[in-house]
């Protein structure tokens, strides 16, 4: 875990990039605070690269593609606690053979548990009254996604038999009964939380709850953002988001506890202490709870 951790910062060296003037590109520069923790981070893992900064567009792609091989290269090796037939990608990422925009809102459809989401696109699309009163308020188009193939019997019943004709015969996990991937985790990148990005992670954790139809998926989100208090305005509360992941938490705690700004720490170390924060290292092993 510690070696894939290092590679995942690494590949963000072209993402967590430090300007002519100092300023790393999760920071706000208007915000001195801001400023002295992202560089705290940058400091201390001594992989960001320089130059200018990209675009927020390639900056969110690049994020949302590390964290996506970070957890390809660890969560489907948890096969003694979480044994399945694991698939991880980023939607939208061109070299996937099952490839789809952001622009098909009902990505979510292609899972086993949002399937109705088709037949509702066609009703949408053919009354106007419909899509004026809805809007895209069903869509789901996640950035990273963790799914799983469902089994056929002759391995469910590999130890000794346990499911046949006539029971059973609803269960999704099984391959006798449908053949849609299982959606187990639905990961949010947002590399930093301005404006309102806080907000839209909870739009899209809502969306996901309210149109299943099933077993909810795994909601997460991984962001790099320095600010305490920004990242206190996502991670405090329940109900829509499992947990909120920091990219590199343990550099965000050791940069604050050397800092004057006292309000900050207290804040990192309530949501740490009350299980709202928790570090990229973390995400794989509780995706296999």
């Amino acid at each position: 875990m510690a070696r894939a951790r290092q590679a995942y910062h690494v590949q963000l060296s072209n993402v967590l990039i430090t300007s002519e003037a100092g300023i790393p590109s999760n920071s706000d520069g208007s915000k001195q605070p801001s400023l002295r923790f992202a560089q705290g981070i940058a400091d201390r893992l001594g992989t960001a690269g320089s130059g200018p900064k990209p675009s927020g567009q390639t900056l969110g792609a690049r994020f949302e593609q590390a964290t996506a091989d970070f957890l390809a290269a660890t969560f489907p090796r948890l096969t003694s606690i979480r044994p399945g037939d694991w698939t991880v990608r980023r939607i939208g990422d061109k070299s996937h053979p099952g490839f789809m925009t952001k622009k098909q809102k009902i990505e979510g459809s292609i899972y086993e548990q949002y399937e109705h989401l088709n037949d509702l696109e066609s009703i949408v699309k053919e009354r106007r009254q419909l899509q004026a009163a809805l809007g895209n308020a069903y869509a789901i188009a996640p950035d990273v996604v963790i799914t799983r193939k469902p089994v056929s019997d002759e391995i469910i019943n590999r130890d000794e038999y346990l499911v046949g004709h006539p029971f059973s015969k609803y269960a999704a996990i099984r391959d006798a009964v449908q053949t849609r991937s299982l959606l187990h985790a639905v990961i949010s990148c947002k590399w930093t939380l301005r404006s309102d990005r806080a907000q839209n992670a909870r739009s899209e954790a809502l969306n996901l709850i309210r149109n299943r139809k099933g077993r909810t998926p795994h909601i997460a989100v991984v962001t790099a953002e320095p600010l305490p208090r920004r990242l206190a305005s996502l991670a405090l509360g329940t109900g829509d988001i499992d947990c909120v992941y920091h990219f590199a938490l343990p550099e965000l705690f050791d940069t604050l506890e050397s800092d004057p700004d006292v309000d900050a720490r207290e804040m990192l170390h309530i949501m740490i202490r009350g299980k709202r924060l928790k570090d990229i290292s973390d995400l794989p092993l509780d995706l296999a709870v």
